[in-house]
């Protein structure tokens, strides 16, 4: 081996932030063979010299060590960060260093359990997966060697769903999938609202694959073809409106299923030989073919603006590094199955990103939704991806071209030769951005301040240093303004900030939904891959607003797009104001002694509702002040059990009711239960009797009696509580605390993350 002894290596020192440090300790520093922990610099030295060593593959007198010291000063200075499998493992024995893994689902018995072990396989590693269940024959179709019926798609996820949670990956992370259904599916529907119980498929990002034939179909208010897996024959026939309304009605009350657009994405891919991609990882950020894997790794833009300009030159520089470090990645990498190592290699795709962009804006005042910031968005995003293709190409110059290169898929380039297949790819970033000290992936600020709990249950605001910055520049800084700033979490009518500077420092619910959209279309515009991007609403977005965000990421080229309306998912904390708590604010309802006494007179209504058990009948009565007083329900035969069942829970409903408990927090308990007998599909589906009393309820306290109906959409605790406050003054963070640091969690790649501490509830 080469080497410059003369050199002193390793000298740069790396600047963390607390946090910074606080994650690495938590997650990635590792024992040495002296059973010391290694430090920060530690870890670095260890990636840089494990990623080198790749360099003797293509140049047997290469000097390694020059190499690891320009890799290691990259990291240390925090211009560039891997992924975190190869972070934790490089130099170590697990030795497995991708995030992101498609495995196929064949339609057999045999296939679908062993995707279900190479599943358990990668996530014992570290990685992630994505599946299509698309071949898999749909519900009640025929088995000949069994001479029965097939359970359908969707219950075979809850095998792949079940074999993930039992699994810790390599002790650090718990494992995360993607699952994907055609649109022409014939089980689509029970698809869309396979998560609808949010108790059902919690390992499971779900997105529908969306064709080109059903977006036009929408668009003309026309039928779609529903195809048989095995001979892709028409089965049948859907409204494809009803449909789209059922993907954005789910979405809207809970964040699942997002949509890809599985034609564009296999318009766009450099390998048509190697396959059709059917699937993304679960971020939705990188289409794979089955048995591909991909590396990814992120620049922060942070360390690229200087004196208030983009240092060009600079970035250029990195871009190059880190595409020569991401392709040493692919030799080093030990796949934990065959079919990975030989497909990765045959097509060596790399996931080059950024980080620190919404840190980008405001440091060149720009706001996040303006033309501006489009326009520099594709403008970085074309920079890094021009620079990291000739990079690739010189790569391919030295160590040749990926096996299935194919020069007329680059027309117009010119390229002889292509190291790899893709080169970028827009990652959440997730805790690596945190190591960084700078905001996450593409995203915007999700708060200005918070307040972090300290010693003494005291409460002190975490304020985002750049707004901290301006503050002291325009001399508006004051104790009481960050208080303020961190009730609020933003500064949107907070009078003492200059109005050009809380312009700038916009936080996601303050932004538009269509300038996310279009954010998210300016940066794919240029990135081989996908991006991954929450589309965030506020809790009182309506479900047309979420449609029209769908509409125009199809109709501005995005890959996909996921959602998620503040506060939807149930099971969440309610993080109001300054009520920042170390465990999970829990509401607390004071029921009386003694239920109230029934007056003699009521008035009310009666719901029909048909149930896997036949109809169902519940009567709800309201007393003088309008308020849902109790309940009566009857299905079947006086004395069945279903009657029975039925009869009990009319009472304990209307005992709860009497005792004061709001009708809300009913519905939350009744809503989603299911049973083996459902009934009905979209809006009218029933779940189980307990299901169809909650959702009569819901009709009843939204449409009550002598009231004029304004609106459909379901009344949330969330919304209920968020409306109360708003009448105090006080900012709703619906989404909770994180109960390690206290700091407010945000919805980002498929899970509730605290950008302060790395914590993640998926973890």
């Amino acid at each position: 081996m080469a080497s410059n002894s003369n050199k002193q290596l390793f000298q740069a020192e790396p600047v963390l932030l607390a946090n910074s440090v606080t994650v690495l300790k938590k997650r990635y520093l590792r024992k040495k063979e002296s059973g010391q922990v290694e430090t920060p610099k530690d870890l670095f030295i260890r990636v840089a010299k494990n990623i080198a060593e790749a360099e003797l593959k293509f140049d047997s007198n290469a000097d390694v060590d020059s190499v690891a010291d320009i890799f290691y000063t990259q990291m240390a200075s925090l211009k560039f960060l891997p992924n975190s499998p190869t972070l934790m493992n490089a130099g170590n024995a697990l030795q497995q260093l991708s995030a992101c893994f498609v495995l196929p689902v064949e339609d057999s018995l045999e296939g679908i359990f062993e995707a279900v072990k190479y599943t358990a396989l990668i996530h014992k590693s570290g990685g992630g997966t994505g599946f299509s269940f698309s071949r898999l024959r749909p519900k009640d179709d025929s088995v000949k060697t069994t001479k029965g019926v097939s359970s359908g798609p969707v219950s075979f996820m809850s095998v792949f769903d079940a074999a993930t949670e039992t699994i810790k990956q390599g002790g650090m992370r718990r494992g995360a999938n993607m699952g994907i259904l055609r649109v022409d599916h014939p089980d689509i529907i029970e698809f869309i609202y396979a998560k609808q119980d949010k108790t059902k498929l919690t390992n499971f990002n779900l997105s529908v694959g969306i064709t080109e034939e059903f977006m036009k179909s929408v668009k003309n208010g026309t039928d779609y073809d529903l195809l048989t897996p095995r001979d892709r024959k028409k089965t049948g026939s859907k409204n494809a409106k009803e449909v789209f309304n059922e993907m954005v009605r789910l979405a809207w009350e809970g964040g699942d299923p997002g949509i890809i657009f599985l034609d564009r994405i296999n318009n766009a891919n450099p390998t048509p030989a190697e396959g059709e991609m059917e699937s993304t990882n679960p971020c939705g950020e990188q289409p794979l073919l089955p048995y591909e894997s991909c590396n990814l790794g992120s620049i922060n833009l942070v360390q690229f603006v200087k004196n208030g300009k983009i240092d060009w030159d600079d970035l250029r520089n990195t871009c190059r590094i880190a595409v020569r470090f991401l392709d040493n990645v692919i030799e080093m990498n030990n796949y934990p199955i065959k079919q990975i190592d030989e497909m990765t290699k045959k097509n060596r795709k790399i996931g080059l990103g950024i980080m620190g962009w919404a840190d980008m804006l405001v440091m060149l005042n720009i706001p996040y939704n303006s033309d501006k910031a489009i326009s520099l968005a594709e403008e970085v995003m074309k920079f890094i991806r021009d620079e990291g293709r000739k990079m690739s190409v010189e790569l391919a110059e030295q160590r040749g071209s990926f096996p299935g290169f194919d020069k007329s898929i680059y027309p117009g380039l010119g390229f002889k030769a292509m190291r790899n297949a893709t080169i970028t790819t827009i990652a959440p970033t997730g805790t690596i951005s945190i190591i960084a000290g700078a905001s996450s992936g593409i995203e915007p600020y999700f708060a200005l301040a918070y307040y972090r709990n300290v010693m003494d249950n005291n409460k002190l605001p975490e304020v985002n240093p750049y707004f901290l910055e301006k503050a002291h520049e325009g001399k508006f800084y004051s104790e009481s303004l960050m208080n303020k700033l961190a009730e609020a979490g933003n500064a949107h009518n907070l009078t003492e900030v200059p109005e050009d500077i809380r312009k700038v420092f916009v936080t996601s619910h303050e932004i538009e939904p269509v300038w996310h959209v279009k954010m998210q279309a300016a940066f794919q515009k240029y990135t081989d891959n996908a991006v991954s991007k929450t589309v965030n609403f506020q809790n009182s977005a309506t479900i047309e607003d979420v449609e029209k965000a769908y509409m125009l990421a199809y109709d501005l080229g995005c890959k996909g797009i996921t959602i998620y309306r503040d506060g939807s998912r149930s099971g969440q904390v309610l993080n109001i104001g300054s009520v920042k708590e170390e465990k999970p604010v829990e509401t607390v309802v004071t029921v009386p002694a003694k239920p109230k006494e029934r007056p003699a007179i009521l008035i009310g209504k009666t719901i029909e509702k048909t149930t896997g058990c036949g109809k169902m009948y519940v009567t709800i009565n309201q007393d003088v002040d309008g308020k849902v007083f109790e309940v009566f329900t009857s299905i079947g035969k006086a004395g069945g059990c279903a009657q029975s069942q039925a009869e009990a829970i009319g009472r304990l409903i209307s005992l709860n009711l009497r005792s004061g408990v709001e009708p809300e927090f009913i519905i939350r308990q009744l809503k989603g239960i299911s049973c083996h007998t459902p009934h009905g599909f979209g809006s009218q589906r029933i779940l189980s009797c307990a299901d169809a009393v909650g959702k009569a309820l819901e009709e009843a306290i939204n449409n009550p009696l002598n009231v004029q109906v304004v609106r459909n959409d379901s009344i949330t605790v969330d919304s209920l509580l968020a409306d109360i406050d708003k009448k105090a003054g006080k900012q709703v963070m619906s989404n909770g605390a994180c109960p390690e640091c206290g700091a407010p969690v945000e919805y980002i790649e498929g899970c509730l993350t605290c950008q302060s501490c790395g914590y993640s509830k998926c973890s």
